[in-house]
């Protein structure tokens, strides 16, 4: 891991990949992972972790399912929102975005119950930056 400081606007310029986040640095056991997103992703849940969503740039939907019933979050440039473990979701973005994510290190992108997963989403647990 890099011990230097990381522009994460050059971060981002380095890979062009959508829905294949990369790894920046790591906390404790957490990663840091930064991605390009467009489009949909696919319905899935973290079982036994929230998942934390920063957006760096554009706009990023996510929907839930709750015990109240289905419901979207709107998370505009700047905005942050956590995703409680066990809920299923689905993150979206019809112009595209640029986004953080804080969870725990080897998350799976695609969670611990998931659909079929189609193949423009990378499941993984990140990529190193330099990768």
């Amino acid at each position: 891991m890099n011990h230097e400081p990381i522009a994460l606007s050059a971060a981002l310029a380095s890979f062009d990949a959508l829905w294949s986040p990369r790894i920046v640095t790591r906390v404790n056991d957490y990663d840091v992972r930064i991605a390009r997103v467009a489009g949909e992703h696919i319905w899935h849940v973290h079982d036994d972790t929230d998942e934390f969503f920063l957006v760096l740039d554009g706009e990023l939907c996510i929907s839930l399912r709750e015990p109240a019933g289905e419901r979207t979050v709107r998370l505009a440039q700047g905005a942050v929102f956590t995703v409680p473990r066990g809920t299923q979701h689905k993150p979206y973005a019809p112009a595209g975005a640029a986004i953080l994510m804080f969870e725990p290190a080897g998350t799976p992108t695609v969670g611990d119950r998931h659909d079929e997963i189609p193949h423009h989403i990378d499941a993984t647990t990140g990529h190193l930056l330099d990768s």
